[in-house]
């Protein structure tokens, strides 16, 4: 009996290692992908920043649809356009979903649009933002996109040296004025920098490799505090995000109860919260995932515009010179003038495609499994589109790491003349699938104002170094490592391109104050006096 009992423990311990060894392993049905290890699969060689420019050298070697191991789960990778159509467009309902994660769970409750799996919550959040954020309906808040627009102008006059942190308050100010009607004069009020702060806090817990990879290895959750900061960082951003997101609909549902409606997307929701379903939970969490989703890409983007500005002045001259023939110098570009533009529409794209705000996207996940090429993706694995490798990708695109928009007027997708376009798409960078961003009007309103204005009414270049009176080189690629991208705070000169421009952009700024006025109300003290300050 004894023999008995050790053969049998000695043959169940040889069955459950050998099961052990065989997590992380590749199974054949997948597509290929780099060498795994038993029980990590590739997550010893998963790169903790910046992995779009890993899964892009990954891709080069796989091709453009490869699978990677993360411990026992597993990871799809899309760097082609047809792959990307047909998974992603083609079979949007089994390639819907979000990946298990946990972090993101712990912090919004699973109530961030971005982030939720696809749940209830989420069809009530994406049926919302879908209704009051039609092209028609972002057409109506033009107005303000405009005045908003012409504070940084001012600003750019006035402190030039400071146009990193303009930038990132006219982000904030055009979408707090939108969703919730009320504007942000300076970076110091309190809604503008409270946003920052907390979205420095959910970026980085999101960032891979920032906190322990609880989804892969779910034992960490149980670990006593003491033994697990990371859940002090998680709790402490899901009270700051609460505070401003409620703190916002709380404003807006007095400003509504009191009759002071200046018609914000918020207003609306408000309305028709009991035609949409949503609870005021999922009301606060809507608008909240759309300031993240409206502020910070729309800076990071246009940071990015200033940077290739001044490091190709070869591209800044070719704007400036369509926008002097078509505007002149005694007036302001409008929305009116941006199709007889060409040559700006195609810096608009070029910023998209060179420095993409989301090199990976948000990962999506399957539902479903999916037969595809002779592989099968079971139902379950997270999906990474590496827009990053799609859109640098040397066999598609000449020149890919520099900026030149010229290749946009060569055809609509800025490819090289040789490359079949059937399935490629021009708008990748905002999103694929059914989560396609809800607020890509909006955010198309205010790109094409500022990159009219900005190239209209000021030249870049690089800083003028003391010492040797040359020009300090610019640092293209220094950007924040992160799941969202932006340039790291860079030094650039920013001049009005004449004394005609310079007056016409300061008149555009004082004349705004009218449009300004609704949004104004319930401002605090001191943004009241720095208004005063402002306007003559």
């Amino acid at each position: 009996m004894n023999s008995y009992v050790r053969y049998s423990a000695c043959a169940i311990f040889v069955w459950m290692l050998l099961k052990v060894l065989r997590v992380g392993r590749r199974e054949p049905f997948l597509p290929p992908g780099p060498a795994a290890v038993p029980i990590l699969g590739n997550l010893n060689i998963f790169p903790k920043l910046e992995a779009h420019f890993k899964l892009t050298e990954w891709a080069r070697q796989y091709g453009g649809l490869y699978s990677i191991k993360m411990g026992p789960g597993t990871a799809i990778v899309i760097t082609n356009a047809t792959v990307l159509k047909d998974l992603m467009d083609k079979r949007s309902l089994s390639t819907i979903d979000r990946p298990p994660n946990y972090i993101a769970d712990r912090v919004t409750g699973g109530m961030s649009m971005v982030m939720s799996r696809y749940t209830e919550n989420w069809r009530i959040l994406r049926r919302a933002s879908h209704e009051i954020l039609t092209q028609s309906a972002c057409a109506r808040h033009m107005a303000i996109q405009r005045a908003e627009s012409s504070q940084p102008l001012h600003d750019f006059l006035t402190d030039p040296k400071g146009f990193y942190t303009h930038i990132r308050r006219n982000s904030a100010s055009v979408i707090l004025s939108v969703l919730f009607g009320k504007r942000a004069p300076r970076f110091e009020t309190k809604e503008v920098s409270d946003f920052f702060e907390v979205q420095h806090m959910w970026e980085r817990i999101l960032t891979p490799g920032s906190l322990p990879p609880i989804d892969f290895l779910p034992f960490v959750k149980w670990m006593p505090r003491p033994l697990a900061r990371w859940k002090d960082v998680c709790d402490e951003t899901r009270r700051r995000q609460r505070n401003l997101y409620f703190g916002l609909l709380r404003e807006t549902e007095e400003r509504v109860a009191n009759n002071y409606e200046n018609g914000c997307f918020m207003e609306e929701v408000l309305t028709r919260q009991a035609e949409f379903g949503i609870s005021r939970e999922l009301v606060g969490y809507l608008g909240g995932v759309m300031i993240e989703g409206g502020s910070d890409t729309t800076s990071s983007w246009v940071q990015s515009l200033i940077l290739a500005l001044a490091a190709f002045p070869e591209a800044q001259k070719k704007a400036q010179d369509e926008i002097d023939k078509v505007v002149g110098a005694d007036r302001l570009p409008t929305p009116d003038d941006f199709s007889e533009l060409p040559y700006i529409q195609a810096v608009i794209k070029e910023v998209h495609r060179w420095r993409p705000a989301a090199p990976l996207a948000v990962p999506h996940g399957t539902v479903d499994e999916i037969s595809y090429r002779g592989y099968r993706i079971p139902a379950g694995p997270t999906i990474f589109v590496n827009n990053w490798g799609m859109l640098h990708d040397p066999d598609v695109y000449e020149r890919p790491e520099d900026f030149w928009p010229d290749r946009w007027l060569q055809n609509e997708f800025g490819t090289k003349p040789e490359v079949i376009n059937t399935d490629r798409k021009n708008n990748i960078w905002f999103g694929s699938g059914r989560r396609f961003c809800p607020g890509v009007h909006l955010a198309n309103n205010s790109i094409m104002v500022n990159t009219m204005n900005l190239v209209w009414g000021f030249n870049y270049g690089p800083e003028i170094d003391e010492k040797t009176g040359k020009p300090i080189p610019i640092d293209t690629w220094n950007y924040a490592k992160g799941i969202l991208t932006c340039p790291e705070p860079f030094m650039v000169t920013i001049t009005p391109r004449s004394k005609q421009h310079a007056e016409a952009l300061e008149h555009e700024f004082q004349a705004s104050s009218t449009a300004f006025a609704p949004y104004e109300i319930g401002l605090g003290d001191e943004d009241k006096e720095f208004i005063k300050s402002q306007r003559v």
